[in-house]
C-alpha cells in the first residue's frame, strides 16, 4: 500500500489503541519507545495486544527508539501532556520539513508549546472521547466508543489521508473549530476529574455531589465566555450530568493517575482553565478554590502538583 508511513510516539493507551487499529487495517506503522530498555521490554512482548469485544489480539509491529534516524513525515504524538513538548524535542531532528504532528493529548496549553517548538511542521490538534485502558505494559483495552475530531488552530484544509481512519475503523470528523472542541472537553474535565479524586468516588457518585457540580460548571460557562469559546459553553450543565450518567460506573483519568501514584495533568485542566481565567479579568473563587484542594490532596500524597 503506498501512503505515508505513520510514526507513533508513545505506547500509552490511546497511542497502542490507534497503532493497533491502524496496523490491522494494513498500514505502515512505526512506535516510537524512549529507549533500549523500553525497546527491549516491548520485544520481549511479542507485539502490542489490543483486546476488544472479549478477543485479544497481539500485533507484532515495528518499533524503535527515539535514537533512530528514520526521517518522520506523519507523527502521532500520544503521550502525557507534560511529556509532550520534551518527547517532541527528543525527536525533533527527525522531523522532515512539512512533517505533520497530530496532538493527542489531554488539557490545553501543551499543544501550543510543542507547535512553537516546531514551527516549520502542520501542528493537527485530536481532541478524542474514547475510552481505552492499559491492563499490562504494552497491551491496550478498548473500554469504550467514542469519536475523535481533528482540526488544525490556522484553519487550514484537512488533509487527504484521512480516509485512513476510516478505513482503520477510528471514527473521525474533520472541525473547523477545533478550539472550541478542545475548551469544550477541558470544561467537561475539570467539573468531573478533580471531584472524582477530592471525594475518592467513582463518576456516578458526583450525583450525590449536585452542588459543587453546579458551581463548577457556573463558572466554567463564565470562564469561556470571558475566554471567547461561548460556543463551548452551551449546554454545559446538561453534557456534564450526562457525561457522570454514561460514565457512572468508571473512575476518571485523574483519579486513576492518583490512585496509580502518577503525576497529573493538574496544570493543563484546572492549572489552564484558572490561569486563562485571570489573563482575562474574570474572577472564579470556586476553580480557584478547588485547585488549591487538589494540590494540597496530591502534595499529602508525595505526588507532582505541577
Amino acid at each position: 500500500m503506498n501512503t505515508t508511513l505513520w510514526h507513533i510516539l508513545g505506547a500509552g493507551s490511546l497511542g497502542s489503541l490507534w497503532a493497533t487499529r491502524l496496523v490491522r487495517a494494513g498500514l505502515p506503522v512505526r512506535l516510537i519507545l524512549r529507549d533500549a530498555t523500553r525497546l527491549g521490554a516491548y520485544a520481549s512482548k511479542g507485539g502490542l495486544t489490543l483486546s476488544e469485544h472479549g478477543q485479544r489480539l497481539t500485533l507484532d509491529i515495528a518499533a524503535q527508539t527515539v535514537d533512530d534516524d528514520e526521517p518522520i513525515q506523519r507523527l502521532l504524538v500520544a503521550c502525557k501532556a507534560y511529556d509532550a513538548e520534551r518527547a517532541v524535542a527528543s525527536i525533533a531532528p527527525r522531523l522532515r520539513p512539512g512533517a505533520e504532528l497530530l496532538l493527542l493529548q489531554n488539557g490545553l496549553g501543551s499543544q501550543d508549546a510543542v507547535a512553537a517548538l516546531v514551527p516549520q511542521t502542520r501542528c493537527l490538534f485530536v481532541s478524542s472521547t474514547e475510552g481505552a485502558f492499559r491492563d499490562e505494559d504494552f497491551s491496550v483495552v478498548f473500554a469504550g466508543n467514542g469519536f475523535n475530531w481533528l482540526g488544525d488552530a490556522q484553519n487550514g484544509a484537512a488533509p487527504v489521508w484521512l480516509n485512513e481512519l476510516s478505513l482503520a475503523g477510528i471514527p473521525h470528523q474533520w472541525s473547523s473549530n477545533i478550539l472550541d472542541r478542545l475548551w469544550r472537553k477541558l470544561a467537561l474535565n475539570c467539573a468531573i476529574n478533580p471531584l472524582t479524586v477530592l471525594h475518592d468516588c467513582r463518576n456516578g457518585d458526583l450525583l450525590l455531589h449536585r452542588e459543587e457540580v453546579d458551581a463548577l460548571c457556573d463558572e466554567l460557562v463564565e470562564v469561556l465566555q470571558t475566554c471567547g469559546q461561548p460556543e463551548a459553553a452551551v449546554g454545559l450543565h446538561a453534557e456534564v450530568t450526562r457525561v457522570i450518567q454514561a460514565t457512572a460506573a468508571n473512575y476518571s483519568s485523574m483519579y486513576q493517575d492518583v490512585a496509580q501514584g502518577r503525576r497529573t495533568e493538574i496544570s493543563y485542566l484546572l492549572g489552564h482553565v484558572c490561569t486563562s481565567a485571570r489573563q482575562h479579568g474574570c474572577h472564579a473563587p470556586y476553580l480557584n478554590r478547588i485547585r488549591e484542594q487538589l494540590i494540597a490532596h496530591l502534595q499529602a500524597r508525595g505526588l507532582p502538583s505541577n
